[in-house]
């Protein structure tokens, strides 16, 4: 890993130690696929205004997110199954989340529950909430968060329903694995990874199981999910947890205009512009390509944070000309993780954080809130696609 230079080459490491099931849980999405490549392919098309002769010797991208000051505007997305990929993988994630200086957040279907990350926790951290069809379950979740110290609830609003993910339904994907041949070999392949995860023997749901009715660990999490989520989600039932929830609420999960102003009227302290990762709904546009026309419709009523395809400190840069304050990755920090536990985690993050501070400085900027549409070519005003 020492000589892993940027997101791609933990990856790489990332797919040589994990089990296939789990890598392309990771790396995967639904149908085609084709909007989890539009995502990046939309940002790769971005090009900088480069300026010199400008004194950028003190620059940074220490800013702020929901208030609370962050090392560069970036938080770490919810990730599902993450400590399949590195034994306690959520906590390894958060701690090093809690060294760089940026928010992390944990996912309703993470493999550590809310009460261990929190012990291990120095800081407060976010909670992301699924809404299942069981709403006593809900409730009781939204209390153990609160118990728990967190003060900021993501709401994901895209997953009533579980997109086609052709490679979790090829690979039966389930934690712990099915012990099929197939899987008995992969897993044999990976004998560091097989002798931790033996060793710590903790793979399933922990914020759900003993607390939600019809969970069972050897169905697939697509048909868990086709069971428990629930299609009935409406902007009435956002509105009971707004005013539920007393602490800050970012709604995940915004492609339109129209929705984004919804959340904002609602409350929302913050929005994710989001496709999940081209998880869900294939040929969906990139959440690059939506963004300005979210922020000419928002105008500053909430923050406005975006995710899908995020792999670099440029892309970073991207979104900030854009017109967001922050960016929230997911698979970038999971190919740190799968490559070394809470260290590859800082190393992903730390070549981030270079790769942003050394696009600032040769676009001439010297902080986050110079950059703007000055420094891309092109004005960003179309908006979404027609």
């Amino acid at each position: 890993m020492k000589r892993a230079a940027c997101i791609e080459d933990l990856r790489k490491i990332a797919r040589r130690r994990i089990p296939k099931m789990f890598f392309d849980y990771v790396d995967g999405a639904s149908w085609t696929e084709s909007t989890h490549i539009s995502n990046n392919a939309e940002l790769a098309k971005i090009r900088f205004r480069q300026r010199v002769a400008v004194d950028v010797s003190n620059r940074t991208a220490r800013t702020s997110l929901l208030g609370e000051s962050t090392r560069l505007p970036l938080a770490v997305a919810p990730t599902g199954l993450t400590g399949v990929i590195w034994p306690n993988g959520e906590i390894q994630a958060m701690k090093a989340c809690e060294t760089v200086g940026i928010p992390y957040c944990l996912s309703t279907v993470s493999i550590a529950s809310l009460e261990k990350v929190a012990n291990a926790a120095s800081k407060g951290f976010w909670f992301q909430l699924y809404v299942i069809r069981d709403r006593d379950f809900i409730e009781r979740l939204i209390r153990r968060a609160e118990v728990a110290g967190v003060e900021t609830l993501v709401v994901t609003l895209d997953l009533q329903m579980v997109g086609q993910r052709n490679k979790d339904i090829h690979n039966g994907l389930s934690s712990p694995p099915k012990p099929t041949l197939a899987n008995i070999l992969d897993v044999m392949r990976r004998p560091a990874w097989c002798y931790e995860m033996l060793h710590h023997r903790n793979m399933r749901f922990g914020n759900l199981e003993g607390h939600v009715m019809g969970l069972d660990s050897r169905k697939g999490l697509a048909e868990w999910t086709n069971q428990q989520f629930d299609p009935t989600l409406s902007w009435e039932d956002v509105k009971r947890l707004r005013d539920r929830w007393k602490g800050k609420l970012i709604l995940k999960g915004i492609l339109s205009p129209e929705d984004a102003r919804i959340a904002a009227d609602l409350g929302a302290d913050a929005i994710v512009v989001s496709n999940h990762g081209g998880r869900q709904l294939d040929g969906a546009p990139a959440t690059i390509e939506v963004l300005p026309s979210i922020v000419r419709e928002l105008n500053d009523s909430c923050e406005i944070f975006i995710d899908g395809g995020f792999t670099s400190g440029q892309d970073v840069f991207r979104a900030i000309a854009y017109g967001a304050q922050g960016v929230m990755i997911g698979r970038a920090m999971l190919y740190g993780l799968g490559a070394g536990g809470q260290a590859g985690v800082e190393k992903a993050l730390g070549m981030i954080i270079n790769e942003l501070e050394t696009t600032m400085g040769l676009c001439g900027v010297t902080t986050i809130s110079e950059i703007g549409p000055h420094n891309i070519y092109g004005t960003p005003t179309l908006g979404e696609v027609e």
